[in-house]
């Protein structure tokens, strides 16, 4: 399969929302799906490292930085940390960097841009909280669903059988 959104939005038109913004994608992953993981940070990646350690089987963390691509909060060594760890794919509202070994990783990763400059670490940010990105609302434990058309919301996880 090379394309899920379109199949998505054709069966489950009154369940999801579409993120209206352009993401483009660095990971080698291109279909990607599973629950959300919330995180609000500015710059600052520290708090991605601590999510990134643990069990993301079936997760996906969504990171909103909002919009700065000032600073990469994403690169090869977390990306590496997300693919030991399970984790299905990573959204960034803000930059990545290590473009080219994020293109050979098993892992889903969508953002706004890329960067060099690596972050500044302050331990800030705000983990499970409710973002607001592209004026949509992005909840934890809501369902995401990625591929090269976009990104897909829904309240609820979709029966992908039925396609």
């Amino acid at each position: 399969m090379k394309d899920l959104l379109p199949d998505l939005c054709d069966h489950y038109e009154q369940d999801v929302s579409w993120l209206p913004l352009i993401f483009h994608n660095y990971g080698g992953k291109k279909i990607f799906y599973g629950e959300v993981v919330t995180l609000r940070c500015f710059e600052d990646n520290s708090l991605v490292r601590e999510i990134v350690s643990h069990d993301g089987r079936g997760k996906v963390l969504f990171i909103d930085g909002h919009g700065s691509c000032n600073r990469a909060l994403l690169g090869d060594q977390l990306a590496l940390l997300a693919v030991e760890n399970g984790w299905q794919g990573i959204i960034i509202n803000g930059a990545v960097r290590d473009v080219g070994t994020l293109a050979t990783l098993d892992l889903g990763v969508k953002a706004l841009g890329v960067c060099p400059f690596k972050t500044v670490k302050r331990q800030s940010g705000d983990k499970n909280m409710t973002l607001i990105v592209g004026h949509t609302m992005i909840y934890p434990g809501d369902y995401v669903y990625a591929d090269l058309n976009g990104i897909l919301l829904s309240r609820q996880p979709l029966n992908l059988s039925v396609l």
